[in-house]
């Protein structure tokens, strides 16, 4: 078997693991929930395949910042409103992150 997969994988999963990325990769999947897309729709708004969707939604593929401008325009989000949301500790509506979303996204609860 090749090795050059497995050295990917492995990068990637390095990448992935940082609490940042599952952030990114939480809002991004979160848009498109709530723009009440399928991964196939959001795709085809953006003259995309549905893997290319997947792959970022995964952590497999990185997006420049023309890509996610383009994510923000097809689900109607302005671009400067998703990287509030992504700096901030709470959701769009103002409410606190539920615990699900804190484990997923890796931070732990202040006591």
């Amino acid at each position: 078997m090749d090795q050059q997969p497995l050295t990917l994988q492995l990068k990637m999963s390095q990448y992935a693991g940082s609490s940042k990325k599952k952030k990114l990769i939480f809002l991004l999947r979160q848009l498109r929930t709530e723009a009440q897309l399928r991964q196939e729709d959001l795709a085809r708004k953006l003259n995309q395949s549905q893997s290319f969707v997947s792959k970022y939604e995964s952590g497999e593929r990185r997006l420049d910042l023309l890509e996610l401008q383009q994510i923000c325009d097809a689900v109607g989000v302005p671009l400067q409103d998703f990287v509030k949301r992504f700096e901030g500790p709470t959701s769009e509506s103002g409410q606190k992150i539920s615990k699900s979303a804190q484990t997923f996204l890796g931070e732990r609860q202040k006591r």
